[in-house]
């Protein structure tokens, strides 16, 4: 069983955007096209993401579009590697 996620552990988007260095934007984007994914959400309809999940995801992701592949190619090798796990 694992461990109740915590205050902690879940982020606001724009705190997973300046822990990934990354913009606002960028990881609103990732969600939309289902790279990242809402944990939950607060009752003012906040988005919360888990810390540890979103920014590992973010760091796969990173130097794979700055080769330059596009999005929907990192996302199926996404999905292949979860399988592989």
């Amino acid at each position: 069983m694992s461990p109740k996620k915590t205050e902690k552990t879940l982020l606001k988007i724009g705190e997973i955007a300046r822990a990934a260095g990354v913009p606002l934007s960028t990881v609103r984007y990732y969600t939309d096209i289902g790279l990242l994914k809402v944990t939950t959400r607060t009752k003012g309809r906040y988005r919360l993401y888990d810390r540890e999940e979103s920014l590992g995801i973010i760091r796969k992701i990173k130097p794979v579009v700055e080769r330059r592949r596009a999005l929907m190619q990192i996302k199926e090798d996404l999905a292949k590697m979860a399988k592989r796990k």
